[in-house]
């Protein structure tokens, strides 16, 4: 009896081993689930719309910012006579517009006790557009001059936090060159790259669990978008736009990895963040 006890919970054992192993592989194999999940968030790069020396600088790396907050300024001695100068073109302009159109004027009377030609009449004309130009243009280059004077405070277009911040006061910086970045509140997302045998268990708005690499509390989110296009990296295109395959072309059929986006749920503020992070995700049928 005792032995027949043992074959019958042998066999016992060996059917849960079974399923369990059967449950397990098409788990692995065919739930839409992935480790291969990476933490992103909007960032932002700040750039100077001017050059010049920086004369103060109000912010610390990490530092917490919010959007219309001075970050930083650039000498404006430069910005300020440009400014000046353009100040007095526009007026010295104005005038000559002014004194082309008195001009104009008398000739018109002039013209009609036919003390002067047509010709003369028409070139006065011509002068006195010529001088409202000349006006407008004073005008729009005093426009750009302020405007470049006001860009020597540069504001934080953004809330968030400030990274990689490397620039002190007393550097120079270029029209255009990024200064350093901010990472956007509240834009955290997940971005999960599955294999393209699991893209059909997956459809916008499908609930998700994730699982960051450093532990803590899951987090839960959803589908936001799902990956139309990815590179081909054993072809690419010549001049004529034809499709150049390489001689060494992998012919090993390995699923590709589709990028799969996650927004996130609110989560509790004390959960840390950053772009980068590894996690897991567990998607629900």
């Amino acid at each position: 009896m005792a032995k027949y006890l043992r074959i019958l919970i042998t066999l016992l054992v060996v059917l849960a081993a079974v399923f369990a192993g059967r449950w397990v592989w098409n788990d692995y194999m065919h739930s839409p689930w992935t480790r291969d999940g990476r933490v992103r968030a909007d960032i932002v790069t700040v750039a100077p719309d001017v050059s010049g020396w920086v004369t103060s600088l109000n912010i610390t790396n990490d530092q917490v910012v919010e959007k219309g907050e001075l970050l930083f300024s650039v000498d404006q001695k430069r910005y300020q006579a440009a400014l000046d100068q353009n100040k007095a073109n526009t007026e010295n302009a104005l005038y000559s517009w002014q004194l082309a159109k008195h001009k104009y004027e008398r000739r018109v009377e002039l013209r009609r006790q036919k003390a002067i030609s047509d010709e003369d009449l028409e070139s006065s004309r011509i002068s006195t557009a010529i001088a409202r130009a000349n006006y407008d243009l004073a005008q729009a280059q005093q426009a750009t001059a302020q405007l470049n004077l006001d860009r020597t405070q540069v504001y934080s277009p953004v809330s968030g936090h400030i990274i990689n911040l490397n620039l002190r006061e007393g550097n120079y910086v270029g029209q255009g060159t990024s200064a350093f970045s901010i990472v956007q509140s509240d834009s955290f997302y997940v971005t999960g790259y599955f294999e393209e045998t699991k893209i059909p268990l997956i459809h916008l708005n499908q609930a998700a669990k994730l699982t960051l690499l450093g532990g803590g509390k899951p987090l839960t989110g959803h589908v936001a978008s799902i990956g139309k296009a990815i590179a081909n990296t054993n072809t690419q295109s010549n001049g004529q736009l034809l499709p150049q395959v390489q001689q060494t072309f992998n012919w090993v059929r390995l699923s590709q990895r589709i990028p799969v986006d996650i927004k996130l749920d609110p989560f509790p503020a004390e959960t840390q963040l950053s772009a980068g992070m590894t996690a897991t995700i567990h998607l629900t049928k």
